[in-house]
């Protein structure tokens, strides 16, 4: 497996940082059109030591969820992205297929260990939920004239868009990883959910059956989902292609995130399980705490928690060998 990371913001002492904790991969937010901006992020990472494995976050891709990129202008930059992957030797795309909203929460300050901030979810404060999108926190309000979609329609969506980009990424050497909904509810601010149950990631892969139609086992929403995480991987481990390493306390409906040692998983057994499933790709801590002297602007994605849960998996990794 390849420890990999996320860096906000990219700079060359985070870049340092993580090459130092023993990380191998950087995960990209999406570059644009422009190959050549792409290339660049690419010399950066790697003149410290890391290579892009992966590019999740800000895709062009929510008209294609609602089916409402008539002009087809949202599938022809996805498929140019795939390209572009191919040629810079990137083999994840992460997408997920949450219709008008990317992971909420509706705490950002819930104290864990030692008085860390994480954040939380219930949904019976749903209306006061804050949208995070990876790069920082905003109010997230739905009006009554917002178009929602159903869970049928997210399916045929779905279905369609994998119809049109799976061969386009099989011919590029690409994996696209499917992130579960966050939370994996069954209908959020109105719009229907349906990556929220290991029986429809299952549905996912045999939509259109290629070892390019793959998963993103973000941990902590398996657990939410109430499933067992162990038999998840061995059902699921053949198609998953990325791991977002994380764990939370609770329900779909109310949970709270943890420290990565401090949660109710046995990360240890997580990990013998994609090991047991010849899993060597990406694995990547997701959702640290806030740790003492870190700002509020960027929830889940601060410096100091992530170095800790680096140490962490790193132990994890080097333990079940």
């Amino acid at each position: 497996m390849q420890l990999s990371t996320v860096l906000q913001p990219l700079s060359k002492e985070n870049v340092r940082l993580a090459a130092q904790c023993g990380v191998e991969g950087y995960v990209a937010r999406y570059p644009g059109p422009n190959y050549q901006d792409l290339l660049e992020m690419k010399q950066q990472v790697e003149s410290e030591g890391l290579s892009i494995v992966a590019v999740e976050g800000f895709l062009p891709i929510e008209k294609i969820k609602l089916g409402t990129d008539t002009d087809g202008a949202e599938l022809e930059a996805m498929k140019q992205l795939i390209v572009h992957m191919g040629k810079a030797g990137i083999p994840v795309l992460c997408y997920n297929w949450m219709a008008g909203t990317d992971w909420v929460r509706t705490k950002l300050d819930v104290r864990e260990r030692g008085g860390a901030k994480v954040t939380a979810f219930g949904l019976a404060e749903a209306k006061k939920a804050v949208k995070l999108d990876h790069s920082g926190g905003g109010d997230f309000s739905v009006g009554q004239d917002d178009e929602t979609i159903d869970t049928e329609s997210l399916w045929k969506n779905l279905e369609a868009f994998l119809m049109e980009v799976i061969p386009v990424a099989e011919k590029a050497g690409v994996y696209l990883a499917m992130h579960p909904d966050d939370p994996p509810l069954p209908e959020l601010f109105g719009n229907g959910r349906i990556m929220n149950s290991v029986v429809n990631f299952e549905r996912l892969v045999d939509l259109v059956p290629s070892a390019s139609n793959g998963i993103c086992f973000c941990q902590a929403n398996f657990v939410a989902m109430g499933a067992d995480v162990p038999d998840a991987i061995r059902r699921l481990g053949k198609h998953i292609k990325y791991v977002h390493f994380r764990d939370v306390r609770g329900t779909a409906e109310s949970f709270v995130e943890t420290f990565h040692d401090n949660g109710p998983t046995d990360m240890a057994e997580a990990i013998r399980e994609l090991k047991a499933a010849c899993f060597e790709g990406p694995i990547r801590p997701d959702h640290v705490p806030q740790l003492e002297g870190e700002g509020d602007d960027n929830p889940g994605y601060t410096m100091l928690g992530r170095l800790y849960a680096f140490g962490y998996i790193r132990g994890l990794l080097q333990g079940v060998k």
